[in-house]
Order: structure tokens, then sequence, then C-alpha cells
């Protein structure tokens, strides 16, 4: 069973490690939207038998992203629109502001943990269907 989750891309535009949040938004120049593919029926099954579920969400066209637009060309990145259509039909929709963590605050804990490099892309989360 294959389920989607439409979430925002931000691309990395800057090397950076150990970022702060106040000086995250230096890092993301364009951003986009992605769909999260994940094939429930093997993330169950894995699950259930306490092994790692990777397989399920890193598979071939998993994780397909838009075009990325300039974040210059966006108003408020913090209240910024967005859905997802299948057939001219809306299947999920939602707005950045109902994000549990910020664009910058994401980056920076991404970033304790990782560095991020030019042209790496985070998925944000999502708006579950």
């Amino acid at each position: 069973m294959i389920q989607y989750e439409t979430e925002v891309v931000i691309k990395i535009s800057k090397l950076g490690k150990g970022i702060s949040q106040k000086f995250a938004h230096r890092y993301y120049d364009e951003l986009t939207l992605g769909i999260d593919i994940t094939a429930r029926d093997i993330q169950n099954r894995s699950s259930a038998a306490g092994l790692p579920w990777e397989l399920s969400k890193c598979f071939d066209g998993s994780a397909p992203v838009g075009r990325f637009i300039p974040v210059s060309s966006v108003i408020d990145v913090k209240n910024l629109d967005f859905r997802l259509e299948i057939n001219g039909k809306i299947v999920q929709q939602g707005n950045t502001s109902d994000m549990i963590f910020s664009i910058n605050e994401i980056i920076a804990y991404v970033s304790r943990f990782f560095t991020l490099k030019t042209g790496d892309l985070l998925f944000t989360g999502t708006l579950q269907v």
C-alpha cells in the first residue's frame, strides 16, 4: 500500500554545520513542494519484525519534487498556502503556518547532526492524507 504526504522542500544554498536558528534563513534561497511517498506495507512488516524500515521510504521515485522558486518571490515563508491536486481534485492542502517547526528551526536542528551542503534538499514535514 502506497501513501503520500505533501511537504515543503528547501534547497540548501551554502555549506553549514551547527547553524544558529537566527541565521538559518541565510542557508536557503529556493523552495518547492515535494511528495514523500511511503510503502506502508513494507514499513509495517519491517517495524513489526523490529527491522529498519528505510526501504519503505527509499525507492526509485519515492520523493518527487516540483520546480524550485526563489524565496525572494514569496511574501512570507511562514504563511505560505500549498496544495496537492490529483486529476484536478485537491487531495491535500495546508499552510506553512501550521508546521510544528519552522524552516529555520528545522535547519538549525538538522545542522547539529549533519553538515548541510549546497544543493541538499530538506523535506520539512507533512500534512498526512
